[in-house]
Order: structure tokens, then C-alpha cells, then sequence
């Protein structure tokens, strides 16, 4: 595969300013999940910078532990058209490490109550090291509907 990114979009019948605060919303993203492998939110204070490290329980199969932690850092914060972060693992010595990989999601306003939700998943920038033991994308690209379709019921309060 030559491309490393996939994306799904979805359009809502909600203001892009509704859809970025769930997403801005940590307590959400379990919700939103079309993995079903984000648990709950460690960290519950809402992303509010560039930088910020937020926290979230995980738990996968294939994990060495079954459930995990992944801190991520947010790298793109544009009220109300972009979010996006970095996910990584924090060390024992309390070191962030981070593999490459991103999510986002772009919000494209088409009136007033009506939002195009992108979301996308990138691993471009994934060193050789990580790819020798990790596949990429680790999902079915369905998932980012799934996750998609999760945020839509959430946000219009279905």
C-alpha cells in the first residue's frame, strides 16, 4: 500500500462548534470509538492547546497487557474546523514516546447546523523501527465510520 493514511467522512445535521467540543471533550472518545479499544479518559480536562497531553485506558487483545495507557499530544487545535493528536506511550521514568501515527479530524462548515466531519488516520510518519512490528493501519478502515457514525448519534443526541 502507498498510501499511509486512510480517512472516512460523514456529514451531521450539527454546527461545527457542537462537533468540536465533543471531540475537545476527553470523557467522549469511548463513545466515539469505532474500535471499541479507547476504555475511558485518564486525563478529563477538555483540549484546550496545542501541546496539551492528554491520557486515555485502553485495552486490546494483542496488547502484551490487555489494557494499556496512550498519552497523546495535540498537535492541531483550530476551533471549530481542526483537532488532531499524536499518540505515544509514557515510559517509566516518565518519558513520552511517540510513534508516528496521528489522528484528526476536519470540520468543514456547510451552513449553520450542517457540518463535513474528515476523519483521518496517518501513519506517514511511523519510523522503519515501529513498522517492523507493528501493521498500518492496526483497524479495518470501517472503523472511521464506525467512529463516524458514534460521533453523529452523540453529538445530535440520538
Amino acid at each position: 500500500m502507498d498510501q499511509e493514511n486512510v480517512s472516512a467522512t460523514l456529514t451531521v445535521a450539527v454546527p461545527a462548534a457542537r462537533v468540536f467540543a465533543v471531540l475537545a471533550d476527553p470523557t467522549a472518545h469511548a463513545a466515539i470509538d469505532g474500535t471499541g479499544w479507547v476504555q475511558d479518559a485518564v486525563d478529563r480536562a477538555p483540549l484546550t492547546e496545542v501541546g496539551q497531553i492528554f491520557r486515555m485506558a485502553m485495552y486490546h487483545p494483542n496488547h502484551p497487557h490487555g489494557d494499556y495507557q496512550v498519552a497523546n499530544k495535540v498537535q492541531v487545535l483550530d476551533p471549530p474546523r481542526a483537532i488532531g493528536w499524536l499518540p505515544g506511550e509514557e515510559k517509566a521514568d516518565g518519558h513520552l514516546e511517540f510513534g508516528g501515527w496521528t489522528w484528526g479530524y476536519d470540520l468543514a462548515p456547510l451552513g449553520p447546523s450542517e457540518t463535513e466531519v474528515t476523519l483521518t488516520y496517518d501513519w506517514s510518519a511511523v519510523p522503519q523501527r515501529i513498522r517492523e512490528y507493528l501493521q498500518f493501519p492496526p483497524f479495518a478502515p470501517e472503523h472511521l465510520t464506525n467512529s463516524l457514525h458514534h460521533l453523529a448519534e452523540l453529538v445530535s443526541g440520538r
